[in-house]
């Protein structure tokens, strides 16, 4: 069996559980900031209920899953000096905000937690799209391993996602309308 393959098939799994949990967790976060307008006994029923689920999702499956990836993700770097291609230095930049945002989404649970949340359901909306923003830029870097063919697709990434908010956004205002 090929070490290199199984290595990258590991890593290419737990990068996927690990976007998995950042993408659902923010998802919570909304829902658990929007409960806090409930009333009660709804709105303690459900922030006890969240603060379980985010608690689990985070230890149980995004944290693993984050350590998963920067392991094997590193092994793959040594074994195939990937630090000297340009392409890899490229996802390096993306991986580090990848981290960061990792660890934010930490604070905000904690913040949740302790009832301290300053962001809106809203802004955790926005906040949602950053993981997915990273998640294109690296796959686009990785798949293509040219840093000029990544800045071409992720433009183009842009460039639809502009046409289908806005396409959303008009449809949403219409069916507002009298």
């Amino acid at each position: 069996m090929n070490t290199y393959l199984l290595i990258k098939a590991l890593h290419l799994i737990s990068v996927v559980s690990w976007f998995a949990g950042l993408l659902y967790i923010v998802r919570l976060f909304i829902y658990h900031r929007e409960a806090q307008f409930k009333n009660e006994p709804e709105r303690s029923i459900l922030q006890s209920q969240f603060i379980i689920m985010e608690r689990r999702l985070w230890l149980g499956i995004t944290w693993p899953a984050m350590i998963a990836t920067a392991f094997f993700g590193t092994w793959m770097m040594i074994t195939t000096h990937a630090w000297e291609a340009s392409w890899f230095q490229l996802k390096v930049v993306f991986l580090l905000p990848l981290f960061l945002y990792h660890l934010s989404c930490g604070k905000i649970r904690k913040d949740l937690v302790k009832g301290n949340c300053k962001l809106s359901s809203k802004q955790l909306r926005i906040w949602n799209e950053v993981a997915t923003l990273l998640l294109f830029a690296i796959v686009f870097t990785a798949v293509m391993k040219s840093p000029m063919a990544t800045a071409k697709g992720m433009a183009g990434v842009l460039v639809i996602s502009v046409i289908l908010i806005t396409m959303m956004l008009l449809i949403r205002k219409r069916k507002k309308s009298p």
